[in-house]
């Protein structure tokens, strides 16, 4: 596996609720707790400048990009315009080409074509969602956003065609209902989630390539029988607060090559395309289920200090 990493810069927060689809692969992937956090000296910073451009990037400052629901001929369709906090809804979408047809065909990358992520605004709510595919191209998953807000969808995938490149598109997501506003929780090396802890090791540094290590442990003692998790035994999503830009890292290594041993350390080589206050967050799988620990840190500050625990599961139902 190449470490790689993928950025999209997004904007703010409108639309979509949807109806039920059905068809190839499945899944709903990890959830992080949305409950409001102890420690809230945490500001969340103004959006960077937009960037343009998308895509991989391993070394130097990557293009950032993703602001536009099109990009490279393909637009992210959205079928309904809100959900309802706290209620179950089918999320539905497809991917259009410059023609206006469905996309039918994708590559499959870390074993799904398509990944979706749901974000809200302040970062306190995180989903990693494996919808389906139905025949026509429309994509569909069950979606529970537990607060009203603000949200970004974004959807990561590579057309089936050769020389494609791949995209992350976004669009705004409102869930309706009372709302309140959250800070950004505060900087921690630290998270527990479910009787595991994980520690945060390295810095994100902006323009630049750097390892970030995250060591994972349950009950005092070093997990080394981690589980392939789409095709890693980690995944990593890193969002800059303000403008949500979306980092999509992969790790030094994989199963079965090897070198890459399953725990309890997990490797990955990220460029932050700018300073700032960023959300880390890490699924692993252990013992047949996914779980999430959410760290956040500061580009161009070293992943060291106050070690205020934070970033467990909200129920670890739809793994």
């Amino acid at each position: 596996m190449n470490t790689g990493l993928r950025i999209t810069t997004f904007a703010a927060a409108l639309a979509a609720t949807f109806g039920a689809a059905y068809g190839v692969g499945q899944g709903v992937g990890p959830v992080v707790a949305d409950s409001p956090p102890k420690h809230a000296d945490e500001h969340t910073p103004p959006a960077p400048e937009p960037e343009k451009g998308q895509g991989h990037a391993g070394h130097g400052t990557p293009p950032a990009g993703g602001l536009q629901i099109s990009e490279g001929g393909y637009t992210l369709d959205l079928e309904t315009p809100r959900v309802t906090a706290g209620e179950r809804a089918d999320l539905r979408f497809t991917v259009r080409d410059a023609g206006g047809r469905a996309l039918t065909a994708y590559q499959r990358e870390h074993d799904k074509e398509l990944h979706l992520i749901v974000a809200s605004r302040d970062l306190v709510t995180y989903r990693h969602l494996h919808p389906t595919r139905a025949a026509d191209g429309t994509w569909s998953t069950p979606l529970d956003l537990p607060r009203a807000g603000g949200y970004r969808v974004f959807a990561d995938f590579t057309p089936a065609k050769t020389g494609a490149e791949n995209l992350t598109l976004g669009a705004d997501l409102a869930a309706s209902g009372p709302y309140e506003a959250r800070r950004l929780p505060p900087a921690s090396t630290t998270a527990r989630v479910d009787g595991y802890e994980v520690k945060l090791s390295g810095a994100l540094r902006p323009g630049e390539a750097n390892e970030l290590e995250l060591k994972v442990s349950r009950h005092g003692e070093p997990v080394t029988d981690l589980q392939p998790y789409l095709g890693a035994y980690g995944h990593l999503v890193a969002l800059r607060s303000g403008d949500l830009a979306y980092l999509h890292v992969h790790p030094n290594g994989e199963p079965g090559d090897g070198t890459t041993r399953p725990g309890p350390d997990i490797s990955f080589t990220a460029t932050a395309p700018s300073s700032g206050a960023y959300r880390l967050f890490l699924d692993f799988k252990h013992d047949g289920e996914v779980r999430t620990a959410a760290f956040t840190v500061r580009a161009g500050e070293a992943a060291a200090g106050p070690d205020t625990p934070e970033g467990h599961a909200e129920d670890g139902h739809g793994h």
